[in-house]
């Protein structure tokens, strides 16, 4: 079913409701969890552009939104990732909290995890490794739900999230990793024909976090299947030195994040093997020649982490002023 046909008559409808109260409340001790716990950690908080010139190419599916910024054609932030490895070159950690549009496919609307605007909750470390990267968003992730659990027992109560959902994640057991290539034999021995060479499908990511019981990573996508800043794996040619992180009970994808390539003419070499025209990028491929600190970081989900912490339906559920693809809204 059309996932449209589920969203209030309009805003006052929604806004005045004891579910979206409850759920903005909870997504609020989201917010003030995950601003405590990088900042402890060291995390100066930026505020990105919401246009530039150019923006992040590789939301897979999705197009972008072009603006007229003084007779110069501009795009609306797909990702604040070329901007958070800038950054870097002022603080040496630093994250956001980022407005982000994609033109998401009109299919997407059925799949109840994609708003064509959002925010995420992005973070980036100089010098650091993907694995201190996924060290910084499983610690986040916990912190954020252990806080959740701990303040807002009210809102999950009319919400009708059972807090004993969160058992094992709160546990202090580390999130399981597995590659990718494990994620895709595990999807093939389920009957579900998952690509080698690309991203793990939104089905498959269902299929898979359906069997969790906390939140896990998968890591080593496949070169070609991701954008030009994700870094190739010395070891491994071939694969990438990144990760996804995927809530259990079928919620899917939470978090994406990578090491970051940073050598200029190899990030040339890899806009060309993925389409891109470099002199699109000048700015930023300027920086990268003068030289960016080697970094790692990721990006979350602010309304799919939502989602899965109140137990929603639907990631529409998560927003003030939900953006469901192809439904005309305030």
């Amino acid at each position: 079913m059309d996932t449209s046909q589920n969203l209030p008559a309009g805003p006052r409808e929604h806004l005045s409701s004891p579910t979206t109260r409850a759920v903005l409340l909870v997504q609020h001790t989201m917010l003030t969890a995950a601003r405590e716990y990088l900042c402890d950690r060291g995390f100066t908080e930026l505020l990105p552009p919401i246009i530039g010139p150019v923006t992040d190419p590789g939301a897979r599916g999705a197009k972008q939104v072009d603006v007229d910024y003084y007779g110069h054609r501009y795009k609306l932030m797909t990702s604040a990732i070329l901007y958070k490895q800038a950054s870097l070159t002022a603080f040496d950690r630093i994250f956001c909290i980022a407005p982000n549009v994609r033109l998401e496919p009109l299919e997407t609307s059925n799949t109840d995890r994609h708003l064509a605007e959002f925010h995420q909750i992005d973070v980036e470390w100089a010098g650091a490794s993907r694995e201190d990267a996924m060290g910084v968003a499983e610690g986040l992730v916990g912190h954020v739900v252990r806080r959740v659990v701990e303040r807002r027992a009210a809102e999950l109560e009319v919400l009708g999230r059972d807090p004993d959902a969160f058992a094992d994640l709160l546990s202090g057991a580390t999130f399981e990793h597995r590659t990718h290539e494990a994620a895709v034999a595990d999807l093939h021995a389920l009957g579900h024909a998952q690509s080698a060479d690309a991203e793990i499908d939104w089905e498959g990511e269902a299929m898979l976090s359906a069997k969790a019981s906390r939140p896990f990573f998968v890591t080593d996508y496949p070169k070609g299947s991701r954008g030009f800043y994700d870094r190739e794996s010395d070891q491994r040619p071939g694969y990438l030195r990144n990760f996804d992180l995927l809530a259990p009970e079928g919620y899917g994808e939470l978090c994406s994040g990578s090491e970051r390539e940073h050598r200029y003419a190899q990030i040339v070499a890899r806009m060309r093997e993925t389409g891109e025209n470099p002199a699109k990028y000048g700015w930023y491929l300027a920086m990268v020649r003068e030289g960016i600190p080697a970094s790692a970081g990721f990006g979350i989900g602010l309304e799919r982490l939502t989602r899965y912490v109140a137990g929603l339906d639907s990631v529409w559920q998560a927003s003030a002023y939900p953006k469901v693809p192809g439904v005309v809204a305030p």
